[in-house]
């Protein structure tokens, strides 16, 4: 088990839920219930896979938690990128956010990758 709180790759995800949340602020009203409830969803999704995941008791299953965390940073790429286009929010508020999630895949595939070896390191051992 892993304590989520002091994983990099948690805590950037919890950064990054908070400007998601100060954004969705600037999304009109008549979205409140499309857009912004499911791009408010997905980053709070992110953080809260890590979290779950770290807790379980094999790294197998922290993988597969980290792997639907990656699956909800992608959904949220493209719910920012549909608001860009849209005209909903400024290209400058929403390009450096997405910027922070790829760079958040490629630490969430990382880490995954890392497990992965370890888990394979421990199957050897048997």
């Amino acid at each position: 088990m892993h304590n989520f709180e002091k994983l990099k790759i948690w805590q950037k995800t919890m950064d990054v839920a908070v400007e998601v949340y100060e954004v969705s602020t600037l999304l009109p009203n008549d979205e409140k219930f499309n857009l912004i409830h499911q791009i408010k969803k997905c980053a709070v999704s992110i953080p809260s896979n890590i979290a779950e995941g770290s807790r379980r008791n094999y790294d197998k299953e922290f993988v597969q938690f980290l792997g639907i965390a990656n699956g909800s940073t992608f959904e949220l790429v493209t719910q920012l990128i549909l608001a860009k286009r849209l005209k909903l929010v400024n290209e400058d508020l929403i390009q450096p956010i997405i910027n922070q999630l790829v760079e958040v895949s490629n630490m969430n595939f990382s880490f995954q990758k890392s497990l992965k070896e370890k888990i394979n390191i421990n199957i050897g051992k048997s």
